[in-house]
């Protein structure tokens, strides 16, 4: 991956909508090698896909919760049911396997703290876990969806 490749992947993630013309001039390159480049990008998985960001409090869901749970089982068939529980909570925006104290953590976004309450009920109703903690984020103080390209 060199200089100009970086520089695709720069402005197609803070822009994904940006024509063949235009990212072609921010890059200095004609329109057929910079076409070239974007599609070996995505071919060699560089490029996963291309999404719309979405307004989170004009679809109503501008609230955020982290969530962190523990829990005793650590059986394939528990972790199993764990994710086909989450895949099926549309709230449930993130899900990662952590090291130290938490087990799980789990981003959450809903309108309030009653749609939080919906989204705990039905965790729990569905598998056992050793402890649920939930931290309501007051503020959003970055957010980007942008990844660091000085590593690549």
């Amino acid at each position: 991956m060199d200089r100009i490749d970086k520089l695709l992947l720069e402005h197609l993630q803070r822009d994904a909508s940006l024509s063949l013309q235009q990212i072609s001039e921010l890059t200095h390159l004609s329109p057929t090698p910079c076409w070239r480049r974007v599609q070996r990008l995505e071919q060699a998985g560089y490029i996963e896909r291309r999404v719309a960001l979405l307004s989170a409090a004009k679809l109503n869901v501008g609230v955020t919760v982290f969530v962190s749970i523990r829990t005793s089982q650590h059986s394939d068939q528990w972790t199993r049911a764990l994710c086909d529980v989450v895949a099926g909570i549309a709230e449930i925006v993130e899900f990662y396997r952590m090291s130290g104290n938490t087990d799980y953590l789990l981003r959450v976004v809903v309108p309030d703290v009653r749609g939080y309450d919906a989204v705990y009920k039905r965790l729990v109703s569905s598998l056992d876990f050793a402890d649920i903690s939930s931290s309501f984020a007051m503020e959003q103080i970055k957010y980007t969806t942008a990844l660091p390209l000085d590593y690549a």
